[in-house]
């Protein structure tokens, strides 16, 4: 039997124990500042046998290959191919692996993806591939994608896996202190993504101790309906002796992975700081264990990449305004591909509080897919409400489902064979939500028994695709009660034969019962009124009409959703407008485009407020107080890293306009302070910095980036010859953590009086303060504080 099929077959059905960390034993060996990893597979092989051999003694039943970073991006400035170093690393592995799984190990390319950076989904895409494909041609046994931070890079891994082989696929997740991941992703989010993706396996490893990692765990326990891998790190990094220590001898860390065994995990292993001990004392207390199955429920979920719905939770609302049907100015917009236009629409939408929104472009004589893709890449990083995917063209529907960053509905699918066949195999392969319409080759049937005979066909058909009842929610259609009365009744009818015979949702285009007739707004909320009284789960209606979206926060009290009537309250009774009421025209506009992340417009809106206020005057009166809001949002978990980074773009955007008048007028501009930024030696990662970078400079910093590797002496010179009062330094991973504390102590030993800031994510405050930081800035927010503080005088 091929090894891949047993691992199947053992996957959540007995412990696994994977190895421990590759950088911490190649740190024992060592590993030097600058000197990368993945090289030593060719380099100094004989150093990577003895690093599986010890974890192989001390028990691990899969070990992992030397491939971390083995991407194009990590090795373009060595003399390897990927090729070279991924197939020398397996057949290391395979070498020593006496018997033992060989998981080929997949790390984050270095780089963000659009739109937090400028790799796009499809570049990612191929980076993994090249490196997957030459594992899998190498010979490993399964593939594990791990120490993901960005849900969307994690899945553009996963599909250039399940695409290109038919090994086993394992995913896990690191998070941070709030228990989301760097771009701001959830344990439900990632479990309903991954899950929906077909992964084998999927967890969390790196960013704690296995004590810290618990609720994360919990959380994850809680909704997964997979095999479960958890790979802590050895505690929270410390210094002692002048050395990058963990807090966990390997007997504690033994202890806390039986206590997540015991919480559901079955696939564990150790991540930063954990050697063989921690793999050996690990196996000999938890070997021989059953398995402790958890009780996850099916539910219904779509979501964004850091906000979930759960349809089962109350009746939703889905608003189906983005939609050029009968909207000549939005036609043109289509026409014109002006996704300003289109951006506005869906950030309107999103603030009138409707639960997910359809996003249907189709209009003839425009490449629709083009137009879909590029709306929905754009859609994603400015609000984070997840989207229905509306198209009657299949290759519309791949196209969108395979870029979107999360886990859509798509609307639709019927009873007609040809369309079931079309579209069933992109809900399978997305694992996304479909819209079934009670529709087939003779159009729609008048009563609710022949409605509910094709939604079981629907169903029925579903199943034989693999796809869950819970991915699927039945539309049986609203018709116009002007022209087919007896059809309204009979709409409702279906609605709860669905439910109560099939155990599926149900969903509703509300608007279409009063076309035609007048004071439509009567007949739609009425009507909502008695689809949301005989259970439907989701409606469509205008999130506009405030009398039908009031409509529903009031059933949601009455039927219970709504606890203690806190939401009802909130959404009913006026609240004071949340821009200040002196801020009035073009002024109050820029604060909003500039929160939505509305680029083209803020820089249109700050062209014209140039011809009647001072550059400072839009700076400090306008940009500043919505970049403090966004902020603010961002601390309190309202925003994530996405729309952070997309409102920063949108003020970079003003401030270009800005700098340009100033020069046109020949003034000087004016900064508030000078810092330099680095990403220290031996480490290529400068995703944090340049969020840093980006921050500081929309605050008015003047920002030297000195890039990413960067010597120690560089860092040093550049500060003695700016005389720059505030150097950032960033560091990824533990293997160059060292370099951050070298890169300290000789700015100090050269006398500079200049305060330095780090960040990065095996750092924290005490571990900050012992390689002699002046301040530790957990994220790019924290950094723009502490430059503010430190140039108070200027920017006060």
């Amino acid at each position: 039997m091929r090894a891949i099929v047993i691992i199947r077959e053992r996957l959540g059905k007995e412990i696994l124990f994977f190895d421990g960390a590759m950088g911490t034993m190649l740190q024992k060996s060592g590993l030097l500042a600058g000197e990368i990893p993945e090289t030593y597979n060719i380099l100094q092989p004989n150093k990577i046998t003895e690093i599986h051999q010890k974890y192989i003694k001390a028990g691990a039943d899969i070990i992992t290959t030397n491939t971390f970073g083995a991407n194009e991006y990590k090795l373009k400035d060595t003399n390897f191919t990927v090729e070279e170093v991924v197939e020398s690393a397996v057949n290391i592995a395979k070498k020593v692996g006496n018997g033992k799984y060989v998981a080929l190990d997949v790390g984050p390319i270095g780089q963000l993806l659009e739109p937090m950076g400028i790799l796009s989904f499809e570049e990612a895409y191929n980076i993994f591939k090249r490196q997957i494909v030459a594992g899998y041609k190498a010979g490993c046994d399964l593939i594990l994608i791990e120490t993901m931070s960005d849900i969307y890079e994690a899945k553009a891994a996963v599909l250039a896996a399940k695409e290109n082989t038919d090994l086993p696929v394992l995913c896990t997740m690191t998070f941070g202190k709030d228990g989301r991941t760097l771009s701001g992703t959830d344990p439900l989010t990632m479990v309903t993504i991954l899950e929906s993706l077909g992964v084998d396996a999927l967890g969390v490893n790196c960013s704690f101790g296995p004590k810290e990692i618990k609720g994360i765990l919990r959380e994850i326990c809680n909704y997964a309906h997979l095999p479960i891998m958890v790979q802590p790190n050895a505690g929270l990094p410390q210094m002692q002796d002048g050395k990058l220590s963990y807090s966990l001898k390997p007997e504690e860390f033994a202890i806390s992975i039986k206590d997540i065994a015991q919480m559901g995990a079955s696939i564990l292993g150790g991540c930063c700081g954990t050697d063989e001990r921690y793999i050996e004392e690990t196996v000999n207390l938890i070997k021989g264990m059953k398995v402790v199955k958890t009780c996850a429920p099916k539910i219904t979920t779509l979501c964004s990449s850091s906000k979930t719905i759960i349809i089962d939770e109350g009746a939703k609302v889905v608003s189906d305004r983005i939609n050029p049907t009968g909207k000549k100015d939005f036609k043109e917009a289509l026409e014109n591909e002006d996704m300003d236009f289109l951006l506005n629409q869906v950030v309107e939408q999103k603030d009138s509080g409707v639960d997910f929104i359809d996003i249907n472009l189709g209009l003839p004589g425009i490449d629709e897919k083009g137009v879909m893709v590029k709306a929905i890449k754009e859609i994603q990083g400015i609000i984070n409400t997840p989207l229905q995917i509306d198209s009657s063209d299949s290759k519309v529907i791949e196209a969108a489902v395979r870029v979107y960053n999360g886990k859509p509905i798509i609307n639709s699918v019927n009873g007609r064979k040809e369309v079931m066949e079309k579209i069933f195999p992109i809900v399978k392969k997305y694992g996304a939500c479909v819209i079934g319409l009670t529709l087939d080759e003779n159009g729609v049937p008048a009563t609710a028994e022949e409605r509910f005979d094709i939604a079981k066909k629907i169903v029925d058909k579903a199943e034989e695709y693999g796809i869950p009842k819970e991915n699927i929610l039945i539309d049986s259609l609203v018709l116009t009660v002007s022209a087919q009365q007896k059809e309204a009744i009979e709409t409702l009818k279906t609605v709860r034969l669905v439910k109560e015979r099939l155990g599926v949702k149900t969903l509703l285009g509300i608007t279409n019962i009063s076309f035609g007739l007048p004071n439509r707004g009567l007949l739609d909320r009425t009507y909502l009124s008695m689809a949301l009284a005989m259970g439907v789960d989701a409606v469509i209606i205008n999130p506009m009409d405030k009398e039908a979206m009031n409509t529903v926060y009031a059933y949601r009290v009455i039927a219970g959703e709504d606890i203690g009537g806190k939401n009802y309250v909130e959404k009913i009774v006026p609240s004071k407008d949340k821009y200040k009421p002196e801020i009035q025209g073009k002024s109050k506009s820029l604060r909003h485009m500039v929160i939505s992340g509305l680029k083209e417009e803020t820089v249109n809106t700050t062209k014209e407020l140039l011809n009647s206020k001072s550059s400072l005057e839009i700076i400090e009166e306008y940009l500043i107080p919505a970049l403090d809001e966004v902020g603010k949002k961002y601390e309190e978990g309202e925003i994530f890293l996405p729309q952070l980074i997309q409102s920063a773009e949108t003020v970079k955007s003003a401030f270009n306009i800005i700098k340009n008048k100033i020069r046109e007028q020949g003034k000087k501009e004016i900064y508030k302070g000078e810092i330099i930024l680095a990403t220290v030696q031996g480490d290529i990662h400068d995703i944090g910095k340049n969020i840093v970078k980006l921050l500081l400079e929309n605050y008015g910093f003047k920002v030297i980036d000195l890039g990413k590797d960067v010597p120690v002496k560089k860092v040093v010179e550049e500060a003695k010859v700016r005389g720059t009062k505030l150097v950032g330094l960033s560091a990824l991973m533990t293997t160059t953590v060292k370099s951050m504390e070298e890169t300290i102590k000789a700015l100090k030993e050269a006398g500079l009086e200049v305060e330095v800031f780090v960040g990065g994510a095996v750092l924290n405050p005490d571990y900050a303060k012992n390689i002699g930081a002046h301040y530790y800035a957990k994220d790019a927010r924290e950094s723009v504080k502490i430059a503010q503080e430190i140039f108070k005088d200027l920017t006060n």
